[in-house]
């Protein structure tokens, strides 16, 4: 498989360290509010990818992290009138139905950043005595950012660029704390009223490039497979982490690193001052979860994916034409004849290849997506004169396939078709047969009356649930 590493700016060859055994770390949300749909891109893609590895036979350990303390979880806090950790809480419950809704996989490890100080403080302790961090007068504790000749590497900008677009330089601070307006927290001291925590620099909490660096830390090692997250975190996040991490423990931080591409609303930038900004609460509401995991695979997960509505409705019906095809495909299995032609089982292998293909050309879901249509199509031709062997390998490849992409996970359960209505549908073949359409069309109305549809098909009538 090659993906597109952000360090190096080309597609290469994803190799992990241990042959067949993949360490990945996806930073996960800041839980001070429901999550939008630009959250929710980075969570369904990086599932994919885990999904993809694992299909392939591989182990991943993969690990997402839960950011319960910032300043924007204290700032809700505040408004609200209640404590930093109820919001945390309630916040990553919410979080986790929507992960749950969007059928992504629990990490293999989802630790929380105030369960990680002990290990954060070691890494900061780490950077004092090595002499990349130091200790301010008033108990924050900063990164000396030209003490790493690496610092930019990621963002493919030099230190001045760097400086200029750094959000935490534009904050006011006292001129005589940092050494250079470059250099960014690892610890804060501890403000009135704001959670804190002892440490040898007095009470206080930890920076947020820190935290995940501590967690990868402890959870994966030194030197990790794959580091990944969305296009906005390269810089500062992810380029604080590659300097914190690497000056403390003298080694490659991450080999490789994926970034997904923004989302915007109607061809704009998702923003409350536009009204166009969308939770995935707001969007499953009206049109479920299902939905807005296949419209984040329509598009390669590194370019810009534009939502609207008719995408999102679009996206809909090409769920119900999969959904369809395999309810149909299920029908069928329970009609066909042991003895047809095998020519749809070629066609689940020319479709498994393409599908194979497209994943392992930089995570292309697109094409994969394609490869899953081709076998439909392909499906609804063949399928009236298959064999049963034949209708089981496209059902077993449909499954096999969607299932990598985390789709059609919403597949009725098949329900028990009563006596009286089967006896119905019986009565009614023979009406049919003795072209008795007034008593067939009576008991067609019998069924609907008992919650039941019939379709006359090529195989014989076809019962559904209302």
């Amino acid at each position: 498989m090659e993906i597109f590493n952000t360090l190096t700016r080309k597609k290469e060859e994803f190799i992990p360290q241990v042959p067949g055994e993949y360490r990945i770390y996806v930073c996960g949300p800041t839980v001070y509010n429901y999550i939008h749909i630009g959250n929710a891109r980075p969570l369904i893609v990086f599932d994919t990818l885990r999904r993809y590895l694992e299909y392939r036979g591989n182990k991943v350990m993969y690990v997402s992290n839960i950011t319960d303390i910032d300043d924007k979880l204290i700032t809700k806090a505040k408004e609200e009138g209640t404590s930093m950790k109820e919001v945390a809480q309630r916040f990553e419950a919410e979080y986790l139905k929507d992960a749950e809704g969007l059928n992504c996989q629990k990490p293999t490890v989802q630790p929380r950043a105030t369960e990680h100080i002990a290990q954060i403080l070691d890494i900061v302790k780490d950077l004092i005595e090595s002499g990349h961090a130091y200790v301010a007068k008033n108990g924050d504790v900063y990164f000396r950012v030209k003490s790493d000749p690496g610092y930019g590497k990621l963002s493919h900008l030099n230190l001045e660029d760097l400086e200029s677009g750094n959000r935490e330089l534009r904050s006011q601070m006292e001129d005589d704390l940092k050494e250079d307006p470059a250099d960014f927290a690892v610890w804060k001291a501890a403000k009135p009223g704001e959670p804190a925590w002892e440490s040898p620099y007095g009470m206080g909490r930890p920076g947020w490039h820190i935290e995940c660096s501590a967690m990868s830390r402890t959870h994966l090692g030194k030197t990790i497979d794959l580091h990944a997250g969305g296009q906005d975190l390269i810089f500062p996040h992810h380029e604080n982490e590659i300097a914190q991490s690497e000056c403390a423990n003298g080694c490659t931080f991450a080999r490789y690193w994926m970034h997904n591409g923004f989302i915007n609303v109607d061809n704009q930038k998702m923003s409350k001052s536009l009204h166009n900004f969308f939770t995935v609460r707001d969007v499953a509401n009206l049109y479920g979860y299902e939905p807005i995991r296949y419209f984040m695979l329509t598009a390669g997960y590194r370019m810009p994916l534009n939502y609207t509505v008719e995408l999102i409705e679009s996206c809909k019906s090409s769920l119900e034409r999969l959904y369809n095809c395999r309810e149909n495909l299920d029908f069928a299995i329970s009609h066909a004849p042991e003895q047809g032609e095998e020519v749809l089982k070629e066609k689940c292998a020319a479709a498994r290849e393409k599908f194979i293909k497209a994943m392992d050309d930089d995570l292309n879901t697109p094409d994969a997506l394609a490869a899953i249509f081709d076998l439909v199509r392909e499906i609804n031709t063949l399928s009236s004169k298959a064999s049963k062997a034949a209708l089981e390998e496209a059902a077993h490849t449909m499954d096999e396939l969607a299932g990598v992409l985390g789709l059609l996970y919403n597949r009725k359960k098949e329900e028990e078709i009563p006596a009286q209505v089967l006896a119905l549908v019986e009565e009614r073949a023979a009406a049919k047969k003795a072209k008795d359409w007034g008593k067939a069309d009576a008991i067609r109305n019998q069924l609907t009356e008992l919650g039941w549809s019939v379709t006359d098909t090529a195989q014989g009538p076809k019962l559904a649930k209302l």
